[in-house]
């Protein structure tokens, strides 16, 4: 058994060199969250089975770490956006593949120059990294919160999440790579969307379109995966599987639904959290992409409520400017989906619970008020 090193680094220079120097020495490794509390902190490593903690002042051994095999590479936690946090194994082979595919596919007459920005403790983050390391790409560092300063200074890529498109000008990169949570309706041209999660080693889809070399399938209406860039297992347990369309139990299980129609991928929302009322099924993702139209919302969640009449009801947690839409955003509902949509509850909040890279945390919806 090989051992696991726990990088507990900022996001700068010195983890780039750091992360070097593991992947050069072939030596498994995770990343902390630089901003958790001592007790989270515990347990984060206790779930990853670090053997070894690399900081500022060096690198300390764990009294009751686990190794890894000598195939692997990274052990990453789950986003935990619709449970808790599972350890995914990934091979050294699987990380190579997902830069390359991504390197592959996103460059234009040079390499790309990547701007870091996103945590690297979850995959989006850390693939930016990785993909100078393991491929040709460039990384130019500056300030994580000014990525506009980036493009001046050379970088042409950048991977972001959702509320960065608010918060910056990003009209100067070549490429923003979106991903996390469902993007907004209207993107700039330079933006390409992106899925994937922490299992398929960082997003395989873009703009709809698969990645070469991986294939996407749908199940009884589960997307189901095979890639080059798949997790091996996880730390208790091992990598599902289930059997695809071609017969062969190859494939990975994701967990979100959708269609794939044509080689176009269309995700609809986390399996789990399909809403059925009156018989009807309705997918959160799809209503709240509507609500998130009407006038005076800035936020809006969905989620069902078991309901003796309806079997569930729609309940629709709304962060607003201070004006209180109840008509419009009910009209919106049926206008656009149907009537089965109009949420029977309306509970306007202060914020919504979402992860770092801002999924909501839908485990979370229902006691809020």
């Amino acid at each position: 058994m090989a051992t696991l090193t726990a990088l507990d680094l900022p996001l700068t220079t010195v983890f780039e060199e750091a992360l070097r120097e593991q992947v050069e020495r072939r030596e498994a490794f995770c990343v902390l969250d630089q901003r958790l509390s001592p007790r989270r902190r515990r347990e984060e490593l206790t779930l990853l089975g670090a053997t070894h903690v690399r900081g500022v002042d060096g690198r300390v051994a764990l009294p009751d770490g686990r190794g890894v095999d000598h195939e692997i590479g990274l052990v990453m936690l789950t986003s935990g956006s619709s449970g808790p946090p599972k350890a995914a194994e990934l091979t050294w082979r699987a990380l190579e593949a997902s830069a390359r595919l991504t390197q592959e596919t996103l460059r234009g007459d040079h390499a790309p120059a990547w701007y870091p920005c996103l945590p690297a403790n979850h995959i989006g983050g850390l693939a930016v990294v990785l993909r100078a390391i393991l491929d040709d790409a460039t990384l130019v560092w500056g300030d994580t919160d000014a990525l506009t300063d980036g493009a001046a200074r050379g970088a042409t890529h950048v991977a972001i999440v959702r509320a960065h498109l608010a918060r910056h000008d990003l009209s100067a990169f070549e490429v923003v790579l979106l991903g996390g949570a469902r993007p907004p309706q209207e993107l700039p041209a330079n933006v390409v969307t992106t899925w994937g999660m922490t299992e398929t080693g960082s997003g395989i889809v873009y703009d709809g379109v698969a990645l070469p070399g991986v294939d996407v399938a749908t199940v009884d209406g589960e997307i189901v995966v095979r890639s080059p860039t798949l997790f091996r297992s996880y730390r208790h347990a091992p990598r599902p599987v289930v059997i695809g369309p071609d017969g062969r139990a190859d494939w990975f299980p994701t967990g979100d639904a959708g269609d794939v129609t044509g080689g176009h991928v269309t995700v609809r929302g986390r399996m789990g959290y399909v809403i059925t009322t009156g018989g009807e099924k309705l997918w959160p993702d799809d209503l709240e992409a509507v609500l998130a139209t009407v006038t005076h919302v800035r936020d809006v969640a969905v989620t069902g409520i078991d309901d003796s009449e309806w079997g569930q009801r729609v309940v629709a947690l709304v962060v607003s400017d201070g004006a209180q839409p109840d008509d419009a955003l009910r009209h919106a509902a049926e206008e656009r989906i149907g009537p089965w949509a109009k949420p029977k509850e309306i509970r306007y909040v202060a914020a919504l619970p979402r992860t770092r890279n801002g999924k909501i945390r839908r485990d979370s919806l229902r006691d809020l008020h």
